[in-house]
């Protein structure tokens, strides 16, 4: 059924005139009265009867009248559902918790008007994936490991470096210290089971490994913070690292420590990536905020690995 046919047929029937609705839609009466036509022989029934006064509506046409606007209301929210600037600016923040997510809630204080979709997809190549696709906008993501370049046509900005905390039982050797050096961690166990292999976080800790002499272990299945934090508590010779603005909840028995990393303090760099070509106008908006809010990239005595893109 074409659309501009139900739309006249529509205008014709508010106007009661072919003419009148001629006028609104900027076409000739002959168009009003061929495209109405058209619609009576797709459907198989009148739609008019032609009166003295103009045109009136038989009982089909007065039967057909709701559908008909419905489905012109269905048509204008499917178009307004794509159209640039009135569809919601959708954003990977990998985690729930994570900073990403901070810097999310952040905007949307800042902007509330802006409608968003949040998403939460697994790695990189996912995120890329889904930003040439048009299924996502924005990614936050660190980039890029040696031998891994983005795509040409996606692009990054560093919008925050994250510092690193090490977080431990009451038990832990190091549980008392206000800030621990990073050298002095070496030949603690440092248990991070969300390790995956070909991850972005997993190239980072491996260039942590490798420039420290750490050691840390992903052994075992990952089975989320809380299994995490149970054992950390549990467990006097594991700490775990996490990000200074991850924001976690523990039972007040469990007596974690959040100790600061210092000499160098070891910062998580998060970029956000986007298409070169997105339009969405929010998507600019919400380059300026986190523009505007972001920390000092490089500062002395921070470490971040040597492969992280420039802004």
């Amino acid at each position: 059924m074409d659309l501009e046919t139900v739309r006249t047929f529509v205008a014709a029937a508010d106007a009661g005139q072919f003419q009148e609705a001629a006028a609104e839609l900027a076409v000739t009466q002959q168009a009003v009265s061929k495209r109405i036509a058209a619609l009576e022989r797709s459907l198989g029934v009148r739609l008019f009867t032609r009166t003295p006064r103009g045109a009136e509506l038989t009982i089909d046409g007065q039967a057909f009248l709701p559908h008909a606007r419905e489905l012109l209301r269905v048509t204008e929210r499917a178009v307004a559902s794509v159209r640039t600037g009135h569809r919601p600016l959708r954003v990977d923040v990998i985690a729930s918790r994570g900073a990403a997510t901070g810097l999310m809630r952040g905007f949307h204080r800042a902007h509330p008007e802006i409608d968003l979709d949040v998403v939460m997809l697994f790695d990189i190549e996912t995120a890329i994936a889904a930003i040439r696709s048009g299924a996502i906008d924005a990614s936050f993501r660190a980039v890029a490991a040696p031998g891994r370049p983005l795509p040409e046509d996606i692009e990054s900005a560093r919008v925050l470096d994250e510092p690193l905390e090490l977080l431990t039982g009451p038990a832990h050797a190091l549980a008392g210290a206000r800030s621990v050096p990073l050298a002095r961690l070496a030949g603690h166990r440092i248990w991070m089971p969300g390790l995956a292999p070909g991850t972005e976080w997993t190239a980072y800790y491996d260039d942590l490994i490798a420039e420290f002499g750490l050691t840390i272990e992903a052994t075992g299945p990952n089975f989320g913070s809380d299994v995490l934090l149970d054992t950390i508590a549990d467990t006097p010779a594991l700490a775990t690292f996490m990000g200074g603005q991850t924001r976690l909840v523990w039972p007040a028995g469990h007596g974690l420590r959040r100790i600061p990393v210092t000499d160098p303090t070891p910062v998580y760099p998060h970029s956000l990536l986007w298409h070169r070509d997105n339009p969405h106008p929010a998507l600019a908006t919400l380059r300026a905020h986190l523009d505007a809010t972001a920390a000092g990239h490089d500062a002395a005595g921070t470490w971040a690995p040597g492969w992280v893109m420039p802004r």
